[in-house]
């Protein structure tokens, strides 16, 4: 049934872009649950919804192309192109009630959260993605798929940033995290759970996230041709600042380090990253923990490194990669991570 058909009968219209993925994915079978990329087979978002007909009854859907491909392959390039498509969306579309994008759960949450901080629309974006390909048995694709419509269409889900949806549980772009390589209940928020839930075609939110997020932030990557480069540096037993030194010769303008918890590196480590902060080097310490709060020591600040508050590594490296867009200066940094 057309889109236009099914508005008059006063179905709110969402749009779904495609991004590929596991959600996007076709098996060799129906317990083809692991190895399903080895068959290459995508659906483009207007297959994926038409494997999802029950969508007609729950909005007016708008099947937008983009690409389908694994979400490793998914970065910075596409972060901006999906800015500028849902801007165009919503000049398009003057009625749509929100924006539905498939993705892969391998970066789901790095798109999220940079959306989150760069989108120039106030609609609810809710991302979504899948554990079990489209084509499986009991696949997780097809219900999470409309909870996430029921979410973008809930007049409740606006101002509350960018969404994620998986396993009937609304969770924050900011907060959330992939937890479990094939469980259904792999996204998880370990310091403050979710944000609500859908039950059937119930969307009932119980809390909010308090952290500033699109649109009205600084950070504007439309004309941009590539972020700032920061790397990662894993913290581990014995690791002497090899990576660090590597990456500062990379040209790296940020560093983020996943430290051992509660925010502590080895002392090579350490001396690393002190050098590499004196060097002009933005640094920041986060925590391979997960969870929790990286404390700003004496030890931190006396070696000119900020604190990543409570973000993973993942997404603190798109915070501080945004903030260097728009200062280096220490201080303005450490301001940007206490407000997203």
């Amino acid at each position: 049934m057309a889109a236009g058909m099914m508005a008059e009968r006063g179905l709110p219209k969402v749009a779904f872009i495609g991004t590929g993925g596991t959600i996007a994915s076709l098996g060799r079978d129906a317990l083809d649950i692991l190895d399903y990329g080895a068959t290459g087979r995508r659906l483009e978002a207007g297959g994926i919804l038409a494997a999802v007909p029950e969508l007609a009854s729950v909005a007016a859907m708008v099947p937008v192309p983009f690409q389908a491909v694994p979400s490793p392959a998914i970065g910075f390039a596409e972060w901006r192109a999906l800015v500028g498509l849902c801007a165009r969306l919503a000049a398009d579309h003057p009625d749509l009630a929100g924006i539905v994008i498939g993705h892969g759960t391998a970066t789901l949450e790095e798109t999220a959260y940079a959306l989150s901080l760069t989108l120039t629309v106030d609609l609810p974006v809710v991302l979504v993605g899948s554990q079990r390909p489209m084509s499986a048995l009991s696949t997780d694709a097809k219900l999470n798929l409309v909870a996430a419509v029921r979410t973008a269409a809930a007049p409740e889900s606006r101002g509350r940033g960018v969404l994620v949806v998986l396993n009937d549980e609304i969770q924050a772009a900011r907060e959330v995290t992939k937890t479990s390589v094939a469980r259904l209940q792999t996204f998880r928020t370990p310091d403050f759970g979710v944000l609500g839930q859908v039950d059937g075609d119930h969307v009932r939110y119980y809390r909010r996230s308090e952290r500033a997020h699109a649109p009205g932030t600084p950070f504007d990557i439309r004309d941009l041709t590539a972020l700032p480069r920061v790397d990662i540096a894993y913290g581990y037993a014995d690791a002497d600042g090899t990576a660090v030194r590597a990456f500062r010769a990379a040209g790296a303008r940020g560093l983020v380090a996943a430290g051992l918890a509660p925010g502590m590196v080895p002392p090579g480590e350490a001396e690393a990253l002190e050098a590499a902060a004196a060097a002009g080097i933005v640094v920041v310490m986060s925590t391979r923990a997960g969870s929790g709060v990286v404390p700003l020591s004496t030890r931190l600040r006396e070696r000119g490194i900020l604190s990543a508050d409570n973000l993973t590594p993942q997404k603190a490296r798109i915070l501080l990669a945004l903030a260097l867009t728009v200062t280096a200066e220490p201080e303005a940094v450490a301001r940007l991570f206490a407000t997203y």
